[in-house]
């Protein structure tokens, strides 16, 4: 995969592309190219300018209109550029079109992205997920790449009469997506076999955006050392710990971050390790209450769990990051709206946070600020979970000695 990956020792110089149009505004395109500046960083990628430009839709043939792509060529000519990144997908025309006037390397936020989970993932489980999503982004994109993959099959006596040089490459890629899935077949059922084994213990699972804090968390709650840092998909593999909470047992699951765009290659791929969501009992939803747009992303987080058949489970909202919480009073001669810069935290617990009552909690998890009151909250649920899926006497004198 050396033509997708971009290398550890790489810092390459890169400006970001968007666009505004009917179904994003210019204020959601600005935090959308902030977000792929930061996941270009977390590519090892240095990003320096970006451009966007107003269209009703996106150009077919070239993503940007004519004047707009001229004006990026001088930038990348000018300034030594070697990567330019596009925030939406682009299709194989597309991408060939822009290398041609550009000449320098093209990447897509799914490209982005798919890069940064094979360089996250640790596990076979991982690794193998990745790979099949790379493949599926790659087989409509063969018009550019991989015209070497005969020799992979060793190459004399592998095509077939009449066949092309695109075909045999389909056909590599085909066989090797395949494969994985039967591979993610066999890994699947061992994962199941794994949650069989756990007994009747309660399922608790941190979902959320991609690095609202859920790892540093699930690190506060299990007392366990779960990587966590700051950055995009720094959890790839589900964590599960065995937390204990005044005598209370539970499973406490850590996934990976959901994020705007998610690759639907990606989706389908992480669908096995998101059972642990379908499977929990109780989601806790951590939200980063400092995001200037983290309502966005919670509808974003709401709309993943739609698509894995998840949405329905009970849920706490835990807004973490308190500590990090900004806003700028507005003057008392200011007549004009208040925006969501012009918010204190208590303001904004009166909005639409106020109904939620005892499904929500807010948090430091850094500073370790009421977490106390997180763990009674959990204490109850979970023990309300169990009162009413076993006897109580039952509840009382389980084994929980299985550790994970």
């Amino acid at each position: 995969m050396k033509d997708f990956i971009i290398t550890e020792e790489q810092t390459e110089k890169a400006v970001l592309v968007g666009l505004i149009t009917q179904e994003q505004n210019e204020r959601q395109v600005k935090e959308y190219l902030d977000e792929l500046e930061f996941l270009a960083e977390t590519a090892g990628i240095r990003p320096v300018k970006q451009f966007y430009q107003r269209l009703d839709y996106p150009n077919s043939v070239t993503f940007v209109g004519s004047g707009k792509l001229q004006e990026i060529k001088e930038y990348v000519v000018e300034h030594e550029i070697g990567i330019v990144v596009f925030d939406d997908e682009l299709s194989a025309k597309q991408i060939r079109n822009i290398e041609k006037e550009l000449k320098v390397r093209i990447l897509d936020r799914t490209n982005l992205i798919l890069d940064i989970f094979a360089r996250r993932a640790q596990t076979a489980h991982a690794k193998t997920q990745v790979e099949l999503a790379q493949y599926k982004y790659m087989l409509p994109r063969l018009t550019r790449l991989w015209t070497h993959l005969e020799r992979q099959r060793g190459g004399v006596g592998m095509r077939g009469p009449g066949e092309t040089q695109l075909e045999t490459d389909k056909r590599i890629i085909q066989d090797k997506i395949a494969k994985l899935k039967k591979d993610l077949i066999e890994i699947d059922r061992q994962k199941s076999s794994q949650r069989k084994n756990r007994g009747k213990m309660v399922r608790v699972a941190l979902v959320g955006y991609t690095n609202v804090g859920k790892s540093t968390l699930m690190n506060l709650l299990s007392k366990s050392e779960v990587f966590a840092e700051n950055k995009l998909f720094a959890t790839l593999d589900t964590t599960v710990r065995k937390v204990i909470v005044e005598n209370l047992p539970f499973l406490l699951s850590d996934t990976v971050g959901f994020i705007r765009k998610l690759p639907t290659e990606l989706v389908e791929s992480f669908k096995s390790t998101l059972d642990e969501v379908r499977e929990a009992d109780l989601l806790l939803h951590v939200v980063d209450i400092s995001h200037p747009t983290f309502e966005e992303q919670i509808e974003v987080v709401n709309k993943t769990l739609a698509e894995i058949d998840a949405k329905d489970k009970p849920v706490i909202l835990i807004f973490n990051k308190i500590d990090a919480f900004t806003f700028v009073p507005k003057e008392e001669d200011d007549l004009t709206p208040s925006t969501r810069e012009n918010i204190s935290l208590n303001e904004l617990k009166e909005t639409w946070m106020n109904k939620l009552r005892e499904n929500c909690i807010f948090i430091s998890a850094k500073n370790k600020v009421n977490i106390e009151a997180l763990k009674s909250l959990l204490y109850e649920r979970v023990k309300a979970i169990h009162i009413q899926r076993f006897p109580y006497n039952d509840f009382l004198y389980q084994d929980y000695s299985e550790e994970e």
